[in-house]
Order: structure tokens, then sequence, then C-alpha cells
């Protein structure tokens, strides 16, 4: 009998340490995290006992604080975003806008028909460039939002180069370009948007314009059953140019910040290769810059024009 009650008092004892060990190691969790809700930590819950169902607890509590913090970590980085956009738009039409005032004084001044005309010409390309800016800005803040989405259909990519490249032949023509145009037969789909594919084609090419030396080369080819395009140009200041940038927003290669360019088209044509499931790379060789985008082919559109 007295071993017994020895025994009902060993086990009350016991019972009794474990309960205030694990009123302790709560008490602790707790402690944790009124310190991690007021503190701006990368600290995780820890604890000394996992008897329980403490160290699932504790599991569950440190997930949780991991998907916080890559919410808080990606609100930033969008917090971020605004600010730049704010301070690299300011800038931006600071400058087109600077220079509209001053030709409107110069225009209101002047009494000869001919300068007059010269004058309005030169705000009238002005404010596209700033309407330009504007519509860039507006497609990028459109992209970046989580609930867009676009509308994905069997394209052909040849058709789509094809009408891009034609678009510009006025441009080609003014400035005395002969491009380089190599586009394989065979009529290439891919699962995209052809809205979408024509604009990437424009930002890309409208870059080689805006910054290239002379010279510019396109050209679509399958390998390796994905469709490739690239497109090059020979660049001025090569040692200017880091390819593992050129597609981060409002990036420029020079610093001087030009007037008719946002530093956004790379960007946008970034977004929407992600959006089709392509992908976009920039490489530098010599004085050769190349923009090479890739996506799958769809096998069931794809086929010989004869």
């Amino acid at each position: 009998m007295k071993i017994l009650i020895c025994f009902l008092i060993l086990i009350i004892i016991i019972q009794g340490i474990l309960f205030w060990k694990f009123q302790r190691q709560v008490g602790d969790i707790c402690r944790q995290l009124r310190f991690l809700l007021k503190n701006d930590s990368n600290m995780l819950v820890t604890g000394y006992t996992g008897f329980g169902g403490l160290k699932e607890l504790m599991e569950v509590l440190n997930q949780l604080l991991m998907d916080r913090k890559k919410e808080r970590k990606k609100y930033l980085e969008k917090e971020q975003m605004i600010s730049d956009t704010y301070t690299n738009l300011s800038h931006d039409i600071r400058t087109p806008l600077t220079s509209l005032d001053g030709y409107f004084q110069l225009l209101e001044q002047c009494d000869d028909r001919e300068e007059q005309k010269h004058y309005m010409a030169i705000i009238q390309e002005r404010i596209h460039s700033l309407k330009e800016m504007l519509e860039e800005l507006f497609l990028f803040t459109k992209l970046k939002n989580d609930s867009f989405h676009l509308e994905l259909k069997p394209c052909c990519v040849n058709q789509v180069l094809k009408q891009t490249i034609f678009s510009y032949y006025d441009e080609w023509t003014g400035k005395g370009i002969q491009p380089e145009i190599r586009i394989t037969d065979q009529l290439l789909y891919i699962e995209g948007n052809e809205a979408a594919l024509h604009r990437m084609f424009q930002n890309v090419i409208k870059n080689a314009l805006d910054h290239g030396a002379k010279g510019i080369g396109l050209s679509l080819e399958k390998k390796e059953g994905k469709s490739l395009i690239r497109i090059w140009n020979e660049v001025r200041d090569p040692e200017k140019i880091d390819p593992e940038k050129v597609f981060e927003r409002f990036y420029k290669a020079d610093e001087a910040r030009s007037k008719t360019s946002s530093g956004l088209g790379l960007s946008i044509a970034k977004e929407f290769a992600d959006q089709m499931h392509g992908q976009i790379r920039a490489r530098l060789e010599g004085r050769i810059f190349y923009i090479e985008i890739c996506f799958n082919i769809n096998k069931k559109g794809s086929k010989i024009n004869l």
C-alpha cells in the first residue's frame, strides 16, 4: 500500500513538473510573439521542449511568421516601386514640360509664319512623346497588378513580327536603315496574345532604333522545339550597358535621361514575355547588343508555309 501511495505521489510530482514546464514554455512562446509583433525581426519562435503538441505549434507559428515576412517584403517592394515611379516620372515629365514651355514662349514672340510652323511641329512632337511616356507608365503599372492576366490563344509569331517590322518602314527609310531580316518560312504558333506580342516587338525595336549606333537585325527561327526571336543592333558605348539590368524599370545606359524614353520599354517587354510564359534575355558580344525572346511552340498550329 505504501509503495502504491509513493508511486502515485511520484506520478503527481512528475505531472506537476511537466505541467510547470508546459506553462513555462507557453509563456515563453507568448513572450516571443509579443516581441515579434512590436519589432521587425527575423527571429523565429524557439523552445526547449516539444511535448504536449508544442513542437507542432511552434512549427505552425514559424510558418505563419515566414509567410508574414514574405508578404511584408512584397508590400515594401511595391511601396518602393511606387516611390521610384513617382521620382522617375516627375523627372521624365519635367523635361518635356520645360521644353514645351520654352517653345510656347518662342511661339508667342515669333511673327514669322515659317518659324511658327517649325515651333508648332516641335511642340506637337514633345506632346506626343509625353503622351507615350504616360501610356507606358500606365501599361507598366497595369502589368504589375497581380489581378491582371492576358487572354492567351494560338497566334502566329511570323505574322505578328512581319507586321511589326512593316509598321517601322517609314522610320527605317527616314534613317537610311536597311534592317537585316531572317524569318523562317515555317509558321510558328505559340500560346500568346497578338496585341501583347506586337507591343513587345515594338518596344524592343524602338529600343534598338533609339540607342543603336547603326544597323539592325531581326530573325525568327525554330530552335530545340521553341520559337526564337532575336533582335540585335550595334551600340556606341558597350561598356556602359549592363545586360543584367536592361529589363529593370527606368534603367538607362546613358546617365542623361532621354526626352522621348521613359526607361520602361524593355521592362514592359519582359512583363509581356512572362505573361505569355516566355523567356527574354539580353547579351552583349563586342559592340553588338542582342535581345532574345523564346516561346514554346504550339505544335497543333505550327506548319510549313508552302
